[in-house]
């Protein structure tokens, strides 16, 4: 069989990570799960040729996840879905070269943050987003000792109380991003000046109270995957399903975040 790409989406609040893990929910879990409901797959085993384009740590969710193995030609996202839980949905899928690997063959990694911050200084945020930007070592941000140098290009936009921080590289050390939020959070709010991004990205290790912290996982998503080899042809009841699914799930987040509204305001 021909190797398949698919796009899925999750929310990843319910799992403990995108990788299998004894003893804990896991997205990929759900997804071999489903291909075991399915008939594509015996056993514990992965399918032939399988790969996914990234690791999202535990609560981090996904618009562009990418999975890709060997797959029959009637696997479409809309038949992978109907043994998938709600909480992920495969969208799209491409053809790919037999030699393809997904986590090999992206070019370029985009994340977007979802930071509360109504007090926050925007022109500060985006000053520090600026002087992060470009090629740099940033082992300072993460508890990997390879892979720590990147090029990253930074955005960020204001909408409402949230800051939309987006970073995308051709790749992310272990807890970068999160730890990027957390720097630019502290310069935001003036508990740090902009001279610590240059003392971050300083050779000179930071440890312990100097180091950075790990901003929370649940804001965090994996918006895009880039592979120049691939063209993703979306499934229109695939797509449907998935904002179907995804907008109950906002329903039953604005109506929570009601309650509490009720509950916060109500106390004097």
């Amino acid at each position: 069989m021909p190797p398949r790409a698919f796009r899925v989406a999750y929310d990843g609040r319910p799992y403990s990570g995108f990788q299998r893990q004894p003893d804990v929910p896991t997205v990929e879990d759900a997804l071999l799960d489903a291909l075991r409901a399915l008939g594509v797959l015996d056993g514990d085993d992965v399918p032939p040729g399988y790969a996914a384009a990234g690791r999202t740590d535990a609560a981090v969710s996904a618009l562009a996840q990418t999975v890709a193995f060997e797959a029959p030609d009637w696997l479409t996202p809309a038949a992978f879905n109907a043994e998938l839980p709600g909480t992920v949905r495969a969208w799209a899928s491409a053809d790919a070269p037999d030699d393809f690997h997904a986590t090999h063959d992206a070019t370029r990694r985009t994340y977007r943050y979802h930071l509360y911050g109504p007090t926050l200084d925007d022109a500060r945020v985006r000053a520090a987003l600026d002087r992060l930007a470009g090629e740099g070592d940033f082992h300072n941000l993460t508890t990997d000792d390879e892979g720590t140098v990147r090029t990253l290009e930074t955005d960020c936009a204001r909408d409402g109380d949230f800051l939309v921080l987006t970073v995308a590289a051709d790749g992310f050390a272990r807890h970068m991003v999160r730890r990027i939020v957390g720097l630019v959070r502290a310069v935001g709010s003036g508990e740090s000046s902009l001279e610590r991004v240059e003392r971050v990205l300083a050779p000179e290790p930071l440890d312990g109270p100097a180091g950075v912290p790990t901003a929370p996982a649940t804001p965090l998503v994996l918006a895009d995957v880039t592979y120049p080899r691939l063209a993703f042809d979306p499934d229109p009841a695939a797509v449907e399903s998935a904002r179907d699914v995804f907008g109950e799930r906002r329903v039953e987040a604005l109506t929570a975040a009601r309650v509490t509204d009720d509950l916060c305001n109500g106390i004097e």
